[in-house]
């Protein structure tokens, strides 16, 4: 399952709140408990479609639980109620386990079912928060809570308009110092020394979010330090600074040990801090900073992908420049071939022709507009991959 689409939501659970939706009279607890889903319907309630089996529920969750944990200890009226996808009721006790709110039972199937319907759940995870009584609040709620955290609270349209127009104030003013400080610590680290903010001003910035414990992020750290060291061969006004989103310090010493760049000092919510302020839902991710201390992108990565060290600076007039290039090489590109990674032919296409966004089968890496493409099973790679191997009929699907 991708992302969390709703469309179509009716705009309250009808008469009679989640309970009207509940197959059996009860939601289990962690405890072993059970509790009455009316004694709950005065709350403001999250329900929660995830499963243990995908990965972006379990980077989710403990963004949540911690949400909740807060709205508990500032005592505020808030409930989440697990509704499980997971594929088995051992998967569902060990997921569960990780989670300090009520569950619907996992052989309650038709609870599930109703649940999924009436919120036209098409992948998780996904959180739809309803209001006191049951009426819909918000059917995104994953996305809000990557992005506003605590703060959304109470979810209303109310509420995150006014984040929406502070976050706009944020960004019209802001510099790298500012944003920068957004984490809490007043300096940076490379090897054992100490280096302040001010260092980076008037240069290009890539704000490096990633883990030691997340595989993509050590195959793309790798291209990262190649693009890097070719730069500052070429003296250009580009620097990293590596975020950590490890779970603790030693992973975050040990990554970034073999790491040439900056790093600010470890700690979780500040890593947090700025994930938030960017949305960072996934990860590695690159957010460019331009020599004025504004966003460029967050597509950096995507952006190295593409063309290498021939993106910097990052700017949206030098991509166009680089995708109108692009896009007079794919002329001189043969229509369609074969290689040692797929058994079918691969055919050129262009974004307008299929290409979109895309993982290259090849390298594992995202790719975006020109590809080739396997019109019978949807493989696809990079033409720059497609280059770089040999032409071979007798390859394997």
């Amino acid at each position: 399952m991708e992302a969390p689409t709703v469309t179509g939501v009716a705009s309250a659970t009808g008469d009679g709140g989640l309970s009207a939706l509940l197959s059996t009279e009860f939601l289990i607890c962690p405890s072993g408990n059970k509790v009455n889903p009316k004694d709950i319907e005065g709350k403001t309630i999250g329900l929660y479609f995830a499963a243990n089996w995908f990965q972006k529920c379990v980077s989710f969750t403990p963004v949540l639980v911690s949400v909740y944990h807060k709205l508990m200890e500032q005592e505020l009226p808030f409930e989440i109620v697990f509704v499980s996808s997971d594929e088995n009721q051992s998967s569902f006790e060990q997921f569960y386990s990780s989670m300090p709110w009520p569950a619907v039972p996992f052989s309650d199937i038709n609870s599930k079912r109703s649940l999924s319907h009436k919120f036209q759940i098409e992948g998780i995870p996904a959180l739809i928060i309803l209001k006191p009584g049951g009426g819909l609040i918000q059917t995104e709620g994953v996305e809000i809570l990557y992005r506003y955290g605590l703060q959304a609270f109470p979810f209303t349209s109310e509420r995150i308009a006014e984040l929406e127009a502070e976050e706009k104030r944020k960004y019209a003013s802001q510099t790298l110092e500012k944003l920068l400080a957004i984490s809490g610590k007043d300096h940076m680290i490379k090897r054992n020394d100490q280096v302040t903010f001010s260092s980076l001003v008037g240069k290009t910035v890539g704000l490096y979010f990633a883990a030691q414990w997340c595989p993509p992020c050590l195959k793309f750290t790798s291209r990262l330090m190649s693009i890097y060291n070719h730069l500052q061969e070429r003296g250009e006004e580009f620097e990293v600074v590596f975020v950590s989103m490890d779970r603790d310090e030693a992973g975050f010493l040990q990554y970034f040990s073999g790491m040439p760049w900056l790093a600010l000092p470890y700690g979780e919510e500040s890593s947090k801090a700025l994930a938030r302020y960017f949305d960072i839902q996934e990860i590695p991710m690159l957010v460019i900073i331009g020599p004025d201390g504004k966003t460029v992108t967050k597509g950096g990565r995507n952006l190295i992908n593409l063309h290498m060290e021939m993106a910097y600076p990052f700017t949206e007039a030098h991509i166009r420049l680089l995708q109108e290039k692009m896009d007079e090489e794919a002329q001189r590109y043969p229509t369609s071939f074969k290689h040692d990674g797929h058994r079918h032919v691969l055919n050129l296409v262009s974004e307008k022709s299929g290409g979109g966004p895309y993982i290259c089968c090849a390298c594992d890496e995202q790719g975006l507009g020109w590809a080739y493409q396997c019109l019978a099973c949807g493989y696809e790679i990079h033409l720059k991959c497609g280059r770089e191997v040999k032409e071979d009929t007798g390859g394997r699907c």
